[in-house]
């Protein structure tokens, strides 16, 4: 397979120019310590900045190459009937506005965990913390993953090596420039992508070893079988509201300018996303659609029916011209390349305000959280690297990456935000059940047997046909209530001793000492550390 050297300098120029773009956007921190300016911008992104970022953190690498891969694989679960992740995170955004957005905003939040640790105390947030970093971290393996194919399709280089440079570049300049980097990067990213996709549409469908995709339908849109249905319902609505208990989405909800901005770029956003989604889908059919012996690629070296991951960027290299393949190629690897970015900055930001700070160190000066954040950044770059290389499919990876996220973290997040009267009991028995009913029904991409076979388990496949995973949302849902307000009017009544409050959350709780006050432009908000005794923290002037 000879190297395609147009597609080669394509990369180097949008390498470039992506990093070039993170090294000037940095200077708007001009050297800032704040870890607020540093995190959220300032909270100064407007709308039309803020609708770019916002549809670019999800049309990343995994949103493109993902989307392509499971259009094109000829069996399993996939086709277009299965490829859900386009309309429903696109759902996912346009209900975060309706129902976080505004709310999570006006209250001047740092992070997506302060109202959990508000509420909860400290230690309850750290736990949240697990499934929160385990999505980001698989978020970003998954762009790696397809950044990395990508690459070593155009350079015949070896993935490891394309998917190490490629992490490097993305940490590089988010070291440096926190969130004003990854926002300047992802406008980049999206007009890369836009351009770059939809330009290689048209020649790639008219191909001469592409037949019309309209008559090899039966090859890329899919069925759903009857005993299917749940597992169907159950991958949608993981989709769906796992799709919003993001960090990496409420840090540009908390950064914009005000409460109704954050709202109107989830709106515009959510139609975004399917907008970006469409040639990914096309790309997947026309690749279902080829004959492949008559390109000019080894399929010796590379089987397109092996190795679906690489659908995306075989097309562009085989099926277009040398001109159009420098720019899609060119394009979608640096568009991949600056999703990761937001996802490790996200990890960090969690990690230092909401880990080191409220639980390790609440005396640290604002110069330390900087640069713990900044090696937070990365831990998390080399972690989600790791794993990037560690998993072949991008799509199962781009899914899983929700996965805990709905099940664990979506449930907390509606009841802390719309019911007052939850507390920490409630929230650590609902955590404890939905891990043990979502770990119980096992993992193919994580190898984990399944010790819970739910109704219709596919004993021959091995495979949960019953929608388990929504199941467990539910009765962690469940758990949250009925524990929490029957011991909110028990603990109130007196019926049970208030020396029996030992969370520290309904009646027996902190003393003004241990709060932390956060200051904001607009808003100011006490976040109390419930399981601390030290005095409250004090900032480096």
């Amino acid at each position: 397979m000879a190297i395609n050297w147009g597609g080669v300098a394509g990369i180097i120029v949008f390498y470039l120019l992506i990093l070039a773009v993170g090294l000037w956007a940095s200077r708007k921190n001009k050297g800032s310590k704040d870890q607020e300016q540093v995190v959220l911008a300032g909270r100064n992104i407007g709308a039309v900045v803020g609708i770019f970022t916002m549809t670019a953190t999800w049309v990343g690498g995994g949103y493109i190459n993902g989307t392509a891969e499971n259009v094109f694989k000829p069996k399993g679960n996939s086709g277009l009937v299965w490829t859900q992740a386009v309309w429903g995170y696109s759902t996912s955004l346009v209900l975060g506005g309706l129902f976080f957005a505004k709310i999570m905003r006006s209250k001047g939040y740092i992070t997506m965990l302060d109202p959990f640790q508000l509420k909860y105390g400290s230690r309850m947030g750290g736990l949240l913390f697990i499934p929160a970093l385990t999505g980001e971290l698989f978020w970003t393996a998954a762009i790696l993953n397809a950044l990395g194919s990508t690459i070593s399709v155009v350079l015949e280089l070896d993935m490891t090596l394309s998917v190490i440079v490629s992490a490097c570049i993305a940490v590089f300049y988010t070291f440096f420039g926190g969130l004003y980097s990854v926002v300047y990067t992802d406008i980049i990213q999206l007009i890369c992508i836009f351009v770059g996709l939809w330009i290689c549409v048209p020649f790639a469908m008219t191909n001469e070893a592409v037949e019309p995709i309209g008559s090899t339908s039966q090859e890329w849109l899919g069925t759903i079988e009857s005993d299917q249905a749940g597992l169907w319902i159950d991958s949608a609505l993981l989709l769906v509201c796992g799709g919003i208990p993001w960090q990496a989405y409420f840090q540009r909800v908390l950064s914009s300018k005000t409460p109704r901005t954050a709202q109107i770029l989830s709106f515009v956003a959510g139609f975004g996303c399917i907008l970006m989604g469409i040639p990914s889908v096309l790309i997947g059919a026309v690749g279902a659609s080829t004959s492949w012996n008559d390109t000019t690629l080894d399929l010796g070296k590379i089987d397109p029916y092996s190795q679906t991951s690489l659908i995306l960027p075989l097309v562009i290299q085989y099926l277009t011209p040398p001109v159009i393949s420098f720019i899609g190629l060119g394009a979608v690897s640096a568009a991949v390349m600056s999703s990761a970015d937001s996802s490790i900055l996200s990890s960090s930001s969690m990690f230092t305000h909401n880990i080191y700070k409220q639980v390790f160190r609440p005396k640290a000066g604002k110069v330390e959280l900087v640069w713990v954040m900044r090696a937070s950044i990365v831990v998390a770059g080399v972690i989600a690297t790791v794993l990037g290389l560690s998993i072949n499919s991008v799509y199962k990876l781009f899914v899983f990456c929700s996965d805990f996220v709905y099940v664990v973290l979506f449930p907390q997040l509606l009841c802390v935000i719309y019911f007052s009267k939850c507390n920490t009991y409630g929230s650590l028995l609902a955590y404890i059940v939905a891990l043990i009913l979502r770990f119980g029904g096992g993992d193919s991409l994580l190898g984990i047997p399944a010790l819970i076979k739910y109704p219709y388990y596919d004993e021959e496949e091995e495979v949960q046909l019953f929608p388990y995973k929504t199941l467990s949302m539910l009765s962690s849902l469940l758990t949250i209530l009925v524990v929490s307000y029957p011991l909110d009017y028990l603990f109130k009544k007196g019926t049970i001793p208030k020396r029996y409050d030992f969370f520290r959350c309904v009646v027996n709780l902190p003393s003004a000492k241990d709060q932390v006050d956060f200051d904001d432009d607009e808003v100011k908000y006490k976040l109390k550390r419930r399981d601390s005794t030290d005095s409250p923290a004090e900032e480096d002037e």
